[in-house]
């Protein structure tokens, strides 16, 4: 008989954003915000991560979705923020540093860069997308950016959990 695992020290409370990458920014602009409607609220630029990004958003208040569009600074250079269309999936975490604690603890492999400032402000990090020896459970394929909430978005999803 399987022991039991002990209870999991945070919550997923909801999507925070999903990242798309191409070779053309202006060219994602066209559908997500000329045809799509969606507000550009900001920009992030790094060289470090190989990214020019429009930062996007859909709904308002806490349950706001970011949607950044991406298109590489050099096409010919890691990461390739342009070669997976869907770059990444960002999930809002009301208790990041316990949640990183108990899934390494339990096998999952993260990315290098620990938790960091993401480009919105928000402390961030991420799920490898493939598993290794040592850490076997990965996003298997997916790139899965786990995402500090702030207190506001943490009472909302609380609240409409009680609702």
């Amino acid at each position: 008989m399987s022991q039991a695992s002990p209870p999991r020290p945070f919550k997923v409370l909801g999507i925070q954003q999903i990242a798309i990458g191409g070779p053309s920014k202006q060219r994602l602009r066209t559908l997500w915000v000329d045809m799509l409607g969606l507000e550009v609220t900001g920009n992030f630029v790094s060289e470090r991560e190989n990214v020019d990004e429009d930062i996007c958003a859909m709904g308002a208040g806490p349950f706001k979705v970011e949607v950044d569009l991406m298109q590489p600074l050099d096409p010919d250079k890691k990461p390739a923020v342009h070669t997976t269309p869907l770059n990444h999936v960002g999930l809002w975490i009301d208790d990041l540093p316990s949640a990183v604690e108990w899934l390494t603890g339990r096998g999952v492999r993260f990315a290098p860069g620990g938790i960091r400032k993401g480009a919105a402000g928000f402390d961030i990090c991420f799920l490898h997308p493939k598993g290794n020896e040592e850490f076997p459970i990965s996003g298997e394929g997916v790139l899965v950016e786990l995402v500090q909430a702030p207190p506001e978005v943490v009472a909302a999803f609380a609240a409409l959990a009680r609702s």
